[in-house]
């Protein structure tokens, strides 16, 4: 199985429209949107949203199958507007590619670290603190607790966590 990543463009707004609607069904405590409201949105919305991959201080990148052309898997990164680390944002793997011998994960998250490394000597996220799969892969990328939590938007008892990782 080949995978390409690539950044996306305004023109991937249908395949990225699926990705983030399987996604908001799959782990919905990843997001901070809900799928009735990712349902609602209008062309011009998602054609904005997956153009994020054309900004300079943003970044969303996609795996794509190239045996199918699916996309699989997709991160982002953003800047952090109080001059902090950048952000790891949006990520999701489809289910059928997860895992470390698949390595689309990986593949993702390289892209997103050399992309921050060209903004700070670290990346940081925030990650729910139910989603211990995702904390788990974190931590086995050398991302770190931070100690910092802040509540979680669409369940203010809920937290996220923030984690950190030096570049």
């Amino acid at each position: 199985m080949a995978i390409t990543v690539r950044r996306t463009t305004r023109d991937d707004w249908q395949a990225m429209r699926r990705l983030r609607l399987e996604a908001l069904q799959d782990t919905p405590m990843a997001f901070t949107q809900t799928y009735e409201h990712a349902r609602a949105q209008t062309e011009a919305e998602w054609r904005a949203y997956a153009g994020r991959g054309e900004e300079r201080n943003r970044l969303f990148v996609v795996a794509v199958d190239d045996s199918t052309g699916e996309f699989v898997g997709m991160m982002g990164g953003a800047l952090d507007h109080g001059g902090g680390a950048p952000f790891l944002v949006g990520v999701y793997i489809s289910p059928r590619y997860r895992g470390k011998r698949r390595g689309v994960t990986d593949l993702l998250l390289e892209a997103i670290e050399d992309w921050a490394r060209g903004f700070a000597d670290r990346l940081q996220l925030d990650v729910h603190e139910d989603n211990d799969r995702a904390r788990r892969y974190y931590a086995s990328r050398g991302f770190v607790e931070t100690g910092h939590t802040m509540p979680y938007p669409l369940d203010r008892t809920r937290l996220e966590i923030n984690m950190v990782k030096r570049l």
